[in-house]
């Protein structure tokens, strides 16, 4: 049997230290920022008839901008709508993956995984 850990008490927590923003609500625009205690250090835009296609050289043009790893992130956070559905799921789908790897939260929501049978 599979019981998710957690169900039902979710936890949201602020999240502190450097945090990478995500905004893919647009289609064909994606915007990146890096946030250090709620106040934008730098911000990177770019637009591409696919915008799914420039999200992960955008976020390393910013990381590397900045003297920055993956590894130094604290966070993600990503927009989560109202926008276009394509290009939302795209960005959830990276922040979770980053977080997931990283072992970071996205929006403030640690994600756990513990498989039970």
């Amino acid at each position: 049997m599979y019981i998710p850990k957690g169900i039902g008490t979710t936890l949201y927590v602020k999240i502190q230290g450097m945090v990478l923003y995500i905004n893919t609500q647009d289609q064909k625009t994606v915007g990146v920022s890096l946030k250090d205690e709620d106040k934008v250090i730098d911000s990177l835009e770019d637009q591409n008839q696919y915008g799914s296609q420039i999200l992960l050289p955008l976020m390393q043009k910013i990381l590397k901008k900045n003297n920055l790893k993956f590894e130094d992130l604290t966070g993600i956070e990503v927009e989560t709508g109202p926008g276009s559905f394509t290009g939302i799921r795209v960005g959830v789908s990276v922040a979770n993956a980053l977080g997931f790897s990283l072992n970071i939260p996205v929006n403030g929501k640690k994600m756990e995984t513990e498989l039970v049978y």
